[in-house]
């Protein structure tokens, strides 16, 4: 099979394999191996949406020069998309722990920030409720709210409701990577946010041989993880009992750069309203993809880490 170019696999930039339950979780480290005379360098976890790749992070370790970035594939996507379920966001958070506790990976055992994106967000929730110890803030971005879907709807239905063309695209051959990359630049949220980064996202989330390429997420994992996200509980009791800062960047546009977002601004004033430690602001021109891949989504994403990073980023070379 034909080996994508990744211009954003730079030279602070390694992907290693973490055992996890049922295999290895592939996932990608950006940043520094350490600081100067062995001072802890800052460090992030970071972690992608529900169809989505570590890629997905590749513009934000450029805005966060001398902070590690540690971006799993999550279970049953892309190089960790052979990895058996069940899924949910109980699996997600324990494969996190892994990741954090692996040698390779650097991050000393925690805590550190958590930035989820979208799925990534309601991960975030469930793993700061199960691994405390491990986790300072959360930046949740365009998710980690229970979806505003009807009720009553199968696992399918949802995946439908919520995902739409999104969830069609699983399933679908393509003949080449070209054909691949054509499909994602006419997608109305790309169209006007197409960059290097998207291109190596698109051409890395590709699997398969030959003519016969497919999006390498597992349909099952979307399914039973968007499924754990409509009122599951364990989402519900990571949400009572957040015991961290997190603030929650929403993005007015949805998956098709349409004008309504995934999230009203009334539904997310109700959750911060009575939950104290929660707070939100909108990013502006941005939609629920452009606000982690493209400018200026990205740089208001980097602006919330610094400032949950601060304390670590104005600790002076030595302490």
């Amino acid at each position: 099979m034909e080996q994508p170019v990744n211009p954003w696999q730079r030279r602070d930039y390694r992907a290693i394999d973490v055992p996890v339950r049922g295999g290895l979780l592939r996932t990608g480290v950006w940043g520094p191996g350490s600081g100067p005379q062995g001072q802890a360098v800052p460090t992030i976890l970071a972690i992608h949406g529900v169809t989505a790749s570590h890629l997905a992070w590749g513009l934000l370790a450029d805005e966060l020069p001398g902070v590690r970035i540690v971006a799993p594939d999550l279970r049953g996507r892309g190089r960790s998309n052979r990895l058996p379920g069940p899924f949910g966001m109980a699996s997600h958070a324990d494969d996190l722990a892994a990741v954090l506790a692996a040698g390779d990976v650097g991050a000393g055992g925690g805590p550190v920030v958590v930035a989820g994106h979208s799925m990534g967000a309601f991960a975030a929730l469930v793993f700061a409720h199960r691994h405390p110890a491990l986790v300072r803030r959360l930046v949740l971005v365009d998710g980690g709210l229970p979806l505003q879907v009807p009720a009553g709807l199968s696992a399918d239905e949802v995946v439908a409701a919520v995902l739409g063309p999104a969830a069609e695209r699983l399933s679908r051959v393509f003949p080449s990577r070209r054909d691949y990359r054509l499909f994602w630049r006419e997608h109305p949220a790309f169209e006007r946010n197409w960059n290097p980064l998207v291109e190596a996202y698109v051409d890395y989330d590709l699997d398969g041989q030959g003519q016969r390429l497919q999006p390498s997420t597992s349909y099952q994992a979307v399914a039973e993880d968007t499924a754990d996200l409509n009122g599951g509980a364990v989402l519900l009791a990571a949400l009572a009992g957040l015991s961290v800062p997190a603030v929650l960047l929403r993005s007015p546009r949805g998956l098709l750069d349409e004008p309504q977002g995934l999230y009203q601004p009334e539904y997310v004033r109700q959750w911060t309203d009575r939950t104290a430690l929660l707070s939100a602001r909108d990013v502006p021109g941005t939609n629920h993809y452009s606000i982690v891949m493209d400018h200026p989504g990205v740089q208001a994403v980097a602006g919330a880490v610094r400032e949950a990073l601060e304390p670590q980023l104005s600790q002076p070379a030595g302490c």
